[in-house]
């Protein structure tokens, strides 16, 4: 984009004293920058110095939504970089907006979500003596910390770098959250439109392939041929990858129980013969050699030890992007470094035709357990109780999914979050969201906004009562938008 103006040339004269100049500025350039880059969604609350950023980005053709408070935009551009694999975009004002979105942010960054938080900022020359600017903060020393990676643009012609720093660092390697500082001043800087059309930055192959090495491949396997009890733990970083169809042939040639974690639900559908959740004490407890496909061994899996793994020693093979994140909690006898799709797809090669699967009295105790608990729990959830409990809601609700799959479930809360998982069964990848690493209240209607927005499926939110209380008044943006959310 770009504006004409103009210029009076000194060494002109008479008839030649005016020519014209195609100029651009920061508001547009910053535009031109996300669109090369396939981003054209924002999540924001507009304010000084954003609103005309905001304006100007929705005359550029760009959907732009515009949220009661930052913390849920930022919630939503979080998880909508969980569902298309690019950083989503949250917008805000400098300082009070700034730290309202850190949350979400931070909240990206611990669940591996690509995000991007854009905030106005107060002048460096002012904020670095503390002479008590409107919002004065050094936004980007409070972000740091919180964040995979931070940047300040201070010059017009270096947005195209900036922006694409940010949308690399966002989504490579494990993915995570990006600060981007804009001082008001930039946005108005002017310069020649040619010239910052030049500087914008098309990001190359942002998050490449990291292919596991050949001798890890090998390890793994010579470990999983030596189980008798084996199991696979799928983790949201598996649904992330989008490698779907590789890791559905995982497990059916692997002939292995597994578990999904609750993001990772649907991966396969909860009904395939193969998946152990209604047995997962058993499986926890009985496994002596555990796959991680994508999950960490946090809390959330006890950090692998105590009584939910039993006595029994266990064997641990852990797929993952980022070396760190082995022998965290639990030796990995095998680890397996990379991204998700190459790591798989190299097992999958490596295998052969003739693969050994578990013998059957595993598969058999696994799946007797999982009929035994099923029918156990049925009627209960066909019950008609008066006042309603959360076993007969919940079953009507898993009626509904399992009738409607591609709908979206956005579940937070307690109670009601910890009977949903276990409850409503997923058959499609990617269309259970939840409340991720942290266990956090208030994510329900920015996931549900941002969901509805990026995918165009309908969406059912499944809140508890405090945990809708965090987000509640955002159902006046799911309304101004006309988005197909219900709430329940």
């Amino acid at each position: 984009m770009s504006t004409t103006a103009t210029a009076e040339s000194s060494e002109a004269s008479g008839s030649e004293a005016g020519q014209e100049q195609s100029l651009t500025d920061g508001f547009h350039l910053i535009i031109d920058a996300l669109k090369l880059n396939g981003i054209e969604n924002v999540y924001m609350v507009p304010g000084i110095p954003i609103t005309d950023l905001g304006r100007y980005m929705q005359a550029a053709g760009m959907r732009v939504l515009a949220f009661r408070h930052e913390q849920h935009a930022g919630y939503a551009a979080a998880i909508a970089g969980y569902l298309t694999k690019k950083p989503g975009i949250c917008l805000t004002v400098s300082a009070p907006g700034f730290l309202n979105g850190l949350t979400a942010l931070a909240h990206a960054t611990t669940n591996c979500y690509p995000m991007i938080l854009m905030s106005g900022s107060s002048e460096r020359e002012i904020v670095d003596l503390a002479q008590g600017d409107y919002e004065e903060m050094d936004q980007l020393a409070v972000a740091k910390p919180l964040c995979k990676a931070a940047y300040r643009i201070l010059h017009a012609e270096d947005i195209g770098i900036g922006i694409a720093r940010a949308i690399r660092a966002a989504v490579s390697g494990r993915p995570g959250g990006v600060y981007l500082d804009l001082p008001a001043a930039l946005l108005g800087q002017v310069m020649d439109a040619a010239e910052g059309e030049k500087s914008l930055v098309k990001v190359i192959d942002p998050a490449p392939a990291q292919l596991p090495a050949p001798e890890a491949v090998e390890r793994a396997l010579g470990v999983l041929k030596k189980a008798k009890r084996p199991l696979i733990i799928l983790g949201k970083g598996a649904a992330y990858a989008q490698a779907d169809d590789d890791i559905r042939a995982l497990i059916e040639k692997t002939g292995i129980p597994y578990l999904a974690m609750s993001m990772a639900k649907g991966l396969l559908p909860d009904t395939h013969e193969l998946y152990a959740g209604a047995a997962r004490s058993l499986v926890l407890k009985e496994s002596d050699t555990v796959m991680l496909i994508g999950a960490r061994l946090n809390w959330l899996l006890s950090h692998g030890k105590g009584k939910q793994w039993g006595d029994a020693p266990k064997t641990f093979i852990q797929i993952d992007i980022d070396p760190k994140e082995m022998d965290s909690n639990r030796p990995i006898e095998a680890p397996l470094v990379g991204d998700i799709e190459s790591c798989v797809k190299a097992l999958l090669k490596a295998m052969g035709d003739d693969w050994k699967k578990p013998s059957r009295e595993w598969i058999s105790m696994v799946q007797e357990k999982v009929k035994a608990n099923v029918a156990r729990m049925a009627p209960k959830l066909q019950n008609n109780n008066v006042p309603m409990d959360f076993h007969g809601a919940l079953g009507v609700l898993r009626s509904i999914i399992a009738e409607r799959p591609d709908t979206i479930l956005v579940n937070e809360g307690a109670n009601t979050l910890d009977f949903a998982r276990s409850i409503i069964d997923m058959y499609k990848p990617r269309k259970r969201l939840d409340v991720g690493t942290w266990g956090v209240m208030g994510i329900g209607m920015g996931q549900a906004i941002a969901a509805a927005v990026e995918t165009g499926n309908p969406v059912l939110a499944v809140e508890g009562d405090s945990a809708f209380g965090f987000s509640g008044m955002e159902i006046e943006t799911v309304c101004r938008y006309k988005l197909p959310v219900c709430i329940v």
